[in-house]
């Protein structure tokens, strides 16, 4: 995982880590119980200091996505995870939000998407 942090986005910087680690996660680029940098090497990779990875690394661990261990480090949670979760459901939402919007500009009818939906989720299961 390369995480990319900008001065000039106008997001603080543990908030950038939070999101990209956020996204690692919930893509699958980083899988479960897989181990997160230590808070030294990725501040010292970033250039930043220790407590805003800490900050970044304590808020993802509230939020459900890691989990904390004392002495060994910070290590990706299950997709088990309720709040992990709950974080793919809304992006299916919004996604599918995406998708009707698309749907009603092209005239589609109810029948036509889920019939649509229903041709792409053969061919995931298929590929």
């Amino acid at each position: 995982m390369k995480l990319i942090i900008s001065n000039v986005s106008g997001m603080p910087i543990y908030e950038q880590i939070k999101q990209q680690v956020k996204s690692a996660i919930l893509s699958g680029e980083l899988q479960e119980e897989e181990a997160l940098p230590s808070l030294r090497t990725l501040a010292k990779d970033l250039k930043i200091s220790v407590l805003t990875v800490t900050r970044a690394y304590t808020e993802l661990e509230q939020e459900g996505f890691v989990k904390n261990v004392q002495g060994r480090g910070c290590f990706v949670m299950g997709r088990g995870s309720e709040l992990i979760r709950e974080q793919l459901i809304c992006k299916v939402e919004n996604s599918l939000s995406e998708a009707i919007d698309a749907a009603q500009m092209a005239d589609l009818s109810s029948q036509e998407l889920h019939h649509l939906l229903d041709i792409l989720l053969e061919d995931k299961k298929n590929g």
